[in-house]
């Protein structure tokens, strides 16, 4: 299943947007996934916390999914 989680402004990092997700506890706690290769953002690896995320896209970590949706 994938969570539809809405944000207030157009774009959102996405160690901001896992913690918002609840993907991760804080945004602290991305930094280990991210550098293991656990997350993907659109179906690709991602290992930039600071990635900007925009309405659609898709991030999943372990069997949590969740899409970046407008507010």
């Amino acid at each position: 299943m994938i969570d539809e989680v809405p944000i207030k402004d157009e774009s959102i990092r996405l160690g901001q947007f896992l913690k918002l997700a609840n993907l991760v506890d804080s945004g602290a706690d991305a930094k280990e996934p991210l550098l293991q290769g656990l997350v993907r953002v659109n179906g690709e690896v991602e290992t930039r916390r600071g990635r900007q995320l925009s309405v659609g896209d898709l991030v999943e970590l372990g069997a949590g999914a969740a899409r970046v949706s407008g507010s």
